[in-house]
């Protein structure tokens, strides 16, 4: 590129010089020439006046010799070795006379010569022709043309002259080409080289590169450019880092949220996606799948969103998933648009919707039969006429049973709800596992004999401390000895141990009753949730224990843990945090 600005710059003054000196050769030649012409009428008017004609006849008729006549003026008509005078024949043509006779066997009837001949003055004169000549007629009484006389000049002088001022010209010619290819590399140079800094910079701009900056070594037009293209460059590193800080940024975004984004072309290709879309879709994506292996019974049409912008909703199953998708167009660029969906994982929202409704299905059950049964008893009560004491006794008894019952349902409600808005007041305080455990051991001990089980105490001599509510763990350990006692078979034994397991301490119940089976162990912590219903109420049971136990648990930072084989027994097991700094037993 540079190359051939150089080579521009010195074609277009070597042209200039040239031309300037082509048109000026080329004026002077034609002046010089023009000013010969003059110059040479000017001489031929000057000697060949009228008087001068009418002497030369009067001359020439008394038998006078007219070359000595027009000799005498040889000085005024220029006459040299390069211009010579002649006395032609009138009538023929033929050469009588003249200043050099060598021109008399060479000379030319010209036009001038031939026009004198005819009895005119012959004067024309061609500026291109190979001389300047001028013919005059000498006439007798009779007014006949009886001798022709002339001036010839063959134009060596001029000639001469020209070739002269032609090689001057070549020479200004030469010395004005070294001077234009001088003066065009320096004004190339002045030229070229910020623009080739300016190549260099932008050609690092677009590597990546933004920290140099042209230096401005001048204040004209070219300084003002290399100013204007540090700013430019300056601000177009700000904006790429603006963007790039943008798209880092959405790109984060993109790649974590919670919500599944998945992008089409036009052509419905797969563009774009993020992880948690795989999640929720159960599968591997792959940038060549199509909408239709995604979303083989979903039909979207970008007419359908196309009124006020808005997307489109749609309910969709992916394995045990249930999702909620938003169609919405998005443009590509060059007119052509795309496909934008949303997942939204709603399987949680569900579950719990389902929960809720089963909740209150179940309270509404649960309160139902003890309220049903305290009606009827209470109508019986006040329809008979004659019942004896015993009887009212008994059903009041039942009456007083069904209260109960519905008093420990609303009790434990209460406390579930004090739980989930943590409204649950707490003593915290250190406590030792192997003294509560103890202590529920001893509360549950009259239970258990009752129900002809073994109750079994291995707890470690040292166990280590806990912070925490000893009231409510006290009540999580006598509700899961409950359950042990409650679902055991007779001749049974239930045994709680404890111990520690990396930074917490555990307490441990186990029993030999009827289990758990495996499909029924995850929802064993729902709210109103029994293996055996039937059997669950007749033993007093609401289903709320260990919803209860597990939110108190999770309250003080531990955990809970289930495990059972159906027929063979179940494992209770509390995790508790131990206090930072308690030594290991």
């Amino acid at each position: 590129m540079f190359r051939s600005l150089h080579r521009k710059l010195v074609l277009v003054l070597v042209l200039l010089i040239i031309s300037v000196m082509a048109v000026v050769g080329t004026f002077l030649i034609n002046s010089v020439t023009s000013y010969h012409i003059r110059d040479f009428h000017s001489q031929m008017a000057s000697v060949f006046t009228s008087e001068f004609i009418l002497t030369l006849e009067q001359n020439a008729r008394e038998g006078g010799d007219l070359r000595e006549m027009i000799g005498a003026y040889a000085g005024p008509l220029g006459i040299d070795e390069y211009r010579c005078y002649y006395v032609l024949d009138g009538r023929t043509g033929s050469y009588l006379s003249g200043s050099d006779d060598s021109y008399g066997a060479s000379l030319v009837l010209t036009p001038n010569i031939l026009s004198a001949m005819n009895g005119a003055v012959g004067q024309e004169i061609e500026s291109l022709g190979d001389y300047f000549d001028v013919a005059l007629p000498i006439r007798d009484p009779d007014g006949n043309v009886i001798f022709v006389v002339g001036v010839l000049d063959d134009k060596s002088e001029l000639q001469e002259l020209n070739w002269n001022l032609f090689t001057i010209l070549i020479r200004a010619i030469l010395f004005g080409l070294v001077v234009a290819i001088f003066l065009s590399f320096l004004l190339s140079k002045t030229i070229t080289n910020p623009v080739e800094r300016l190549t260099g910079q932008a050609a690092r701009i677009a590597a990546g590169d933004f920290t140099s900056q042209e230096e401005i070594r001048s204040n004209d037009e070219i300084g003002v450019l290399g100013s204007t293209f540090n700013e430019m460059s300056a601000q177009l590193e700000n904006t790429l880092r603006q963007v790039e800080e943008e798209r880092n940024k959405l790109g984060t975004l993109f790649q974590h949220m919670a919500d599944g984004m998945v992008a089409f072309d036009s052509e419905g290709f797969l563009l774009q996606y993020n992880p948690a879309a795989e999640v929720m879709l159960g599968r591997k994506l792959e940038e060549k799948m199509t909408y239709s292996a995604l979303f083989p019974q979903v039909q979207v049409r970008r007419e359908d969103m196309a009124q006020d912008g808005r997307s489109i909703e749609i309910d969709f199953a992916a394995g045990p998933r249930f999702l909620k998708i938003y169609f919405a167009p998005i443009g590509l660029g060059g007119g052509n648009w795309g496909l934008m969906a949303v997942l939204h994982d709603v399987t949680e929202q569900r579950k719990l919707d389902d929960s809720r409704r089963e909740f209150v299905a179940n309270v509404s059950h649960e309160l139902r039969t003890p309220l049903t049964n305290v009606r009827g008893y209470a109508e019986t009560l006040m329809s008979a006429e004659e019942i004896d004491r015993e009887t009212q006794l008994r059903f009041l008894g039942v009456i007083s049973s069904e209260a109960d019952r519905m008093t420990r349902i609303v009790k434990d409600l209460l406390t579930l709800t004090r739980l989930d808005y943590n409204r649950m007041e707490m003593h915290m305080q250190q406590m030792d596992l192997r003294d509560l455990g103890q202590k529920a051991v001893q509360a549950m001990e009259m239970e258990a004999k009752s129900r002809r089980l073994t109750l079994e105490c291995r707890l470690p001599a040292q166990m280590p401390r806990v912070m925490g509510d000893p009231e409510r763990i006290q009540q999580v350990v006598i509700n899961i000895m409950t359950n042990a006692i409650k679902y055991n078979k007779p001749e049974g034994k239930v045994t709680i141990t404890g111990g520690v397991q990396g930074n917490q301490v555990f307490l441990q119940v186990e029993d030999t009753g009827i289990g758990v089976p495996k499909e029924d162990l995850p929802r064993l912590f729902e709210r109103f949730y029994r293996v055996d219903k039937a059997r669950s109420r007749e033993s007093g049971g609401t289903g709320l224990g260990l919803a209860i136990a597990k939110q108190i648990v999770e309250s003080h930072g531990g955990s809970i843990g289930f495990e059972s084989e159906y027929g063979q027994g179940s494992r209770v097991t509390l995790y508790l945090p131990m206090i930072k700094g308690e030594e290991l037993p």
